[in-house]
């Protein structure tokens, strides 16, 4: 029995002792595998960190120069923002001007006329101190006049001040208005420029529907209120003259009542003459 339980003893220990030196085992194979991936992320890591400064020497190296004038060339002043570096001066010098003076013409050219209120009291002819002031064919043009002269409102009393298609005389007894008519709105005094420009933007502009019937437009300065006339081709025509009316209302957002006289009217009967229209 002692025999036995002897031997079972003597087995148990070096069944423990196997187990031991397995466990070791196992333990440095651990470490080892352990070690050789902490060596492969350390080797991974300083290849992608040589790689990245390699990089960065590159990009350095391409877009800084240490020592410009070491080729040989005459290095220019820094380029300024918005400067195109490379191009010929000349060609800078057309592409910069076709931007900057690029126009937007307009679909018919256009003339301001001036009526001189001091030439009125000469009791000379209607008309003969009438006097182009200069003729617009761009919305560049319109612009540059526009924002140089005198508004009605800073005009002096008795100015007639007018913008009519070019080659046609603010004029009864011109061919393409005599036949015609105007409508015609009144303002108190000083109180039509906006309304002025506005008349000016819808007929430059064509907002009409009807653009082809007009003639121009006039803002008349008087002592205690200003008026503003559009004026027509062919009065007779009805619907035409009615289209025109309302559309200019709805432009200025103006509420009162406008009139059309027809220029034969008011060469027949002067001030006594008769709204043949009314909107």
């Amino acid at each position: 029995m002692r025999g036995r339980e002897r031997e079972k003893r003597e087995r148990g220990k070096e069944n423990a002792q196997k187990e031991r030196e397995n466990s070791r085992e196992s333990d440095v194979k651990w470490e080892e595998t352990t070690e050789n991936r902490n060596l492969e992320m350390v080797e991974e890591d300083a290849l992608k960190s040589s790689t990245l400064e390699d990089q960065t020497n590159i990009d350095t190296a391409t877009t800084t120069n240490p020592n410009p004038m070491a080729r040989g060339e005459v290095e220019d002043e820094e380029a300024e923002e918005g400067e195109i570096v490379g191009e010929d001066d000349s060609e800078s010098l057309k592409l910069s001007k076709g931007l900057v003076h690029q126009s937007h013409p307009l679909e018919h050219s256009w003339t301001f006329w001036f009526d001189n209120p001091s030439a009125k009291s000469k009791k000379e002819d209607w008309g003969s101190s009438l006097r182009p002031i200069f003729t617009f064919t761009t919305v560049e043009e319109f612009w540059s006049i526009y924002n140089n002269i005198n508004h009605p409102s800073k005009l002096a009393l008795g100015t007639d001040f007018h913008c009519f298609k070019y080659k046609i005389e603010p004029k009864w007894e011109d061919p393409v208005c005599a036949n015609g008519g105007k409508w015609t709105a009144t303002f108190p005094k000083w109180k039509s420029d906006t309304c002025w420009l506005y008349t000016l933007l819808a007929m430059i502009g064509e907002q009409f529907d009807h653009g082809d019937e007009i003639c121009g437009a006039v803002v008349n300065v008087r002592g205690k209120q200003e008026k503003i006339s559009i004026w027509t081709k062919n009065a007779a025509n009805e619907d035409a003259q009615l289209s025109i009316g309302k559309q200019w209302k709805e432009f200025l957002d103006y509420s009162n009542t406008i009139g059309f006289i027809f220029h034969d009217d008011a060469k027949k009967f002067d001030r006594a003459a008769k709204n043949r229209y009314v909107i």
